[in-house]
């Protein structure tokens, strides 16, 4: 079920289940997980892009073996907000994956994920990383920041009631 809203993304979470985040790219999807407290997130694989229907059986084995119990999506919005056709494939991949046996039940939300790619790329530069393995690690890490965002809301929320 796709919610828009995080706060109703928050009421839809079982307790002590982590999340996924991911950075959907046109060739890569960057993987990240959080603790089951929801605290941190952790970039976790990059998948390289296939079939929709073999992307997502990846994604589905990664969450049953870890237990998670929401999705998080990085939403490429324009610098002023808007939406353009990466946002409109990202909304048209969750319609998919929320209509497919298996994701029917499972909170999906999108995450503002301007800047993400950014960040994860000076954060990875800092960390002297090397050209190859930035390369390797950039959606994975980009993943981190889109779903440690979501995760700083979620506390946030859960403090304010």
């Amino acid at each position: 079920m796709i919610l828009e809203d995080i706060g109703d993304f928050a009421s839809a979470l079982p307790k002590g289940r982590g999340l996924i985040g991911l950075d959907l790219g046109t060739k890569t999807i960057g993987v990240a997980v959080s603790d089951r407290l929801l605290g941190s997130a952790t970039a976790l694989v990059t998948l390289k892009r296939e079939k929709f229907t073999r992307d997502a059986a990846q994604i589905r084995e990664i969450m049953t073996k870890r237990e998670l119990a929401g999705i998080v999506l990085g939403l490429p919005r324009n610098m002023d907000g808007s939406e353009g056709p990466r946002a409109q494939s990202t909304r048209a991949f969750a319609r998919n994956l929320a209509a497919l046996e298996g994701f029917a039940d499972l909170p999906v939300t999108f995450w503002d994920e301007r800047l993400s790619t950014v960040a994860a790329e000076r954060a990875l530069l800092e960390a002297d990383t090397s050209r190859k393995r930035r390369a390797e690690v950039i959606d994975a890490v980009a993943a981190s920041y889109i779903l440690q965002g979501a995760l700083d809301r979620l506390a946030h929320i859960g403090a304010a009631r």
